[in-house]
């Protein structure tokens, strides 16, 4: 058919051309016709649509016309250049993943059991996430001892933006793949409904080992190993072709597994970042209190380094198992970076005002020192002083070797005391050096908080 109209073409080459389109989204076939639109079907019962296209000059008399007719409508040619680059980007960044899976809104309710209070593991800015059960070959809803857990985050729909969030995290997330960044299995769109299935980590959010009451012991190697995992997930995120900047990093949104291991999640607040000879991009200012950089924060101007100094947050929370607003001793609220950064770079009875009590005297002074240097240059007021994420993991993983290295060399290092009393030599001599601890601890607080 296509070889027939070309030689009609030929012949005569002042007729209209038509483009008639497969509604299978096949080959393009043209074809000759005087009507401008015409409805016809293949000899295989495909429906055709097709359209008339009018020659190069037509379009030209006709466009010249409507300018003259509505000055308005008039585009420069730079105007459509700069369109053609705005596309010329999106079409450059990564499509979306094909194994995304949709999910029917009443799978998930029954895999949630009716989206249980009992079910219901998180609540975040958008929308409560719950736990679920699917089959394995079918991802129908299963029973727990059936199938394997999920979690589904289900969006609130009277929540601002929440829809915008929602589909960013598909975006994004569809098309990364590390270890270190949770996967999504799927998602649901049906009717109101907007819902993210993603892999479910056993041991929950960072901020819930850090700050719970009951919270399960993490050790100075465990705390090394998850901040490696992080920097990791962070660095690949802002190496990528196109950075991606994630804009809400903090203890919450790493999530753990059953073995400690680390994945950065909640991806509804992330941006491109700059390209070309573009250094920062602008835009509104939202996040967490707490974790802002402070020129992202004064001027909207969003870049990686904000990510950076996000993340040295989360350091200083894993170095002192504070969270960000933690209560002062006498009881005033204050922000913890504030508090704590001038204590990092001094000596050794301020660093021991900043470290976690719970890590008792297992962790060596030289290992603290590292730790304590790397946060505070994350915490740098100027960007251009933050390292990179490539930097901060190649110092972590330093830093991971020597304390996965022989345990008895620990012993030859002097290390820091983090308990309030030292060990006794006697119960009269114990309680007075506790309380002389204790006195110099509030006193180093007072001075700084």
């Amino acid at each position: 058919m296509g070889n027939c109209c070309l030689k009609k073409q030929i012949k005569e080459p002042n007729q209209p051309v038509t483009v008639v389109h497969l509604s299978t989204g096949g080959r393009v076939v043209r074809v000759l016709s005087q009507r401008s639109i015409t409805r016809t079907t293949s000899p295989n019962g495909i429906r055709i649509r097709s359209k008339k296209v009018i020659s190069n000059a037509g379009a030209a008399k006709r466009d010249d016309d409507k300018r003259h007719d509505n000055p308005l409508s008039l585009t420069t040619r730079n105007d459509t250049l700069e369109k053609v680059h705005k596309k010329d980007k999106e079409e450059s960044r990564p499509r979306a993943h094909s194994k995304i899976r949709c999910f029917c809104y009443a799978v998930l309710k029954d895999a949630t059991n009716n989206f249980s209070r009992k079910n219901l593991i998180g609540e975040g800015g958008f929308g409560d996430v719950y736990k679920g059960y699917v089959t394995h070959c079918t991802m129908s809803a299963a029973k727990p001892n059936e199938g394997f857990p999920i979690a589904i985050k289900r969006l609130i729909q009277r929540r601002p933006q929440g829809c915008e969030a929602w589909k960013t995290e598909v975006r994004i997330l569809s098309q990364l793949n590390h270890p270190n960044i949770v996967k999504l299995i799927g998602c649901c769109r049906e009717g109101s409904h907007r819902m993210l299935v993603y892999e479910y980590m056993d041991e929950g959010s960072l901020d819930n080992c850090l700050f719970r009451e009951n919270r399960k012991e993490l050790n100075w190697g465990r705390r090394i190993r998850i901040a490696v995992g992080a920097a990791r997930g962070l660095a690949y995120l802002h190496t990528n072709e196109t950075p991606i900047i994630h804009r809400d990093i903090k203890a919450s949104n790493f999530l753990l597994d059953s073995k400690f291991r680390v994945k950065i999640s909640d991806f509804g607040l992330a941006k491109y970042g700059p390209e070309d000879d573009d250094d920062h991009i602008s835009t509104r200012v939202i996040g967490t209190k707490g974790y802002f950089a402070p020129e992202y924060f004064k001027t909207g101007h969003l870049t990686v380094k904000a990510d950076v100094y996000s993340f040295g947050v989360v350091l200083l929370e894993i170095l002192s198992g504070s969270c960000v607003d933690k209560r002062c001793p006498k009881g005033v609220r204050g922000n913890l970076v504030e508090r704590a950064k001038p204590l990092l770079c001094r000596g050794n009875v301020e660093l021991r005002c900043v470290m976690d009590d719970k890590l008792g005297k297992n962790v060596p002074m030289e290992e603290a020192r590292k730790f304590a240097e790397l946060t505070y240059r994350c915490l740098s007021e100027d960007p251009n002083r933050r390292p990179t994420m490539d930097e901060v993991l190649t110092s972590l993983e330093q830093l991971q070797q020597i304390v996965g290295g022989d345990n008895n060399h620990h012993d030859s290092l002097s290390f820091v005391g983090f308990s309030a009393c030292p060990p006794p030599f006697s119960k009269k001599a114990s309680r007075k050096k506790c309380m002389q601890v204790k006195m110099q601890r509030d006193d180093v607080l007072t001075e700084h908080g």
